[in-house]
């Protein structure tokens, strides 16, 4: 039963909770290098980890008979059979309560984020999948909730820790990319299919997406070139240096939209970035180069 439950939440997809560290990387307190602020750091993480597999076996649970018809999702534990409903649905429980329970121990704001992602977990897989644009904003909230999550799990540490509300419409605008990058993908694949695996992708076209991903892209890129440049920001941080890694973001958005028009990938953003080297490796050079130009600019190491 372990293995199955192990892998009904989805461990491939963890990745997306690494945007718990960004609090980490983008803290002005020298928390990156205090030993402490990384086990709390990886304490929300693992706990993010916990969440979001249990919304993933809610949904294999909730959707069993439907994804025995898809040719990827048939292989789930649940629509395998590998794991009965009942099974699922204890393991459901017992993760949520463990995770629930650990996150109340870390801090009041890391407990919220926890709870209000759960709940709007919830309410999308009931509800609002099925709605067109929400369904995708609600994916893209869940980012942000990961994201501000980061920041309670250092308040034990650093009570007055926080994070710009350009760095969170950066997110959102970022997510909500990725996530209409998916839909356009499971409709150019399956085509008239399509709409058996996800109901609401009827609601959907190539060209309306086309349009959304257009958009989107240039908002997350002005809003984090807004975020670099912010008084806020160049005060928080002792340094007008940020706005250099732009340029990595802006690279980093249009080789997701070669990936997705030319090479026809995107239908798992996670995998996407886990087997594209020149991604991999702007996003290396950008987490670099934000580690230096923020931690290391007030001792003079970064100056120019």
């Amino acid at each position: 039963m372990i293995a199955p439950v192990f892998f009904s939440l989805r461990p491939k997809q963890w990745i997306k909770n690494l945007i718990l560290f960004a609090a980490l990387m983008f803290s002005e307190k020298g928390l990156l290098f205090e030993l402490p602020a990384w086990l709390y750091a990886f304490a929300g993480f693992l706990i993010f980890c916990g969440l979001s597999g249990s919304v993933y076996l809610l949904n294999d649970i909730a959707d069993v008979e439907k994804d025995r018809l898809h040719p990827q999702k048939a292989k789930r534990p649940i629509a395998a059979g590998e794991l009965s409903l009942t099974e699922g649905k204890a393991a459901l429980i017992i993760i949520l309560l463990v995770c629930l329970t650990a996150a109340y121990n870390l801090s009041q704001l890391f407990f919220s984020m926890a709870l209000a992602y759960f709940m709007l977990n919830l309410a999308y897989s009931f509800k609002l999948k099925n709605m067109v644009i929400l369904d995708v904003m609600c994916i893209a909230t869940g980012f942000v909730l990961r994201a501000t999550a980061g920041v309670g799990a250092l308040k034990a540490l650093e009570p007055t820790i926080y994070i710009s509300h350009w760095l969170i419409l950066s997110t959102m605008m970022l997510a909500m990319f990725l996530g209409l990058a998916k839909r356009r993908q499971e409709i150019a694949t399956y085509q008239e299919e399509a709409v058996m695996h996800r109901n609401i992708l009827a609601q959907y076209s190539l060209s309306f997406i086309d349009q959304m991903t257009s958009i989107l892209a240039a908002m997350a890129i002005v809003t984090y070139s807004f975020y670099t440049v912010s008084s806020d920001t160049i005060a928080k941080f002792g340094s007008d240096k940020l706005v250099y890694t732009v340029p990595m973001v802006l690279y980093g958005i249009l080789r997701y939209l070669y990936l997705i028009h030319i090479q026809d990938k995107g239908e798992n953003p996670s995998e996407v970035v886990m087997n594209d080297r020149p991604l991999q490796i702007n996003l290396v050079i950008w987490a670099v180069a934000v580690v230096i130009i923020i931690h290391f600019s007030k001792s003079g190491w970064f100056n120019f």
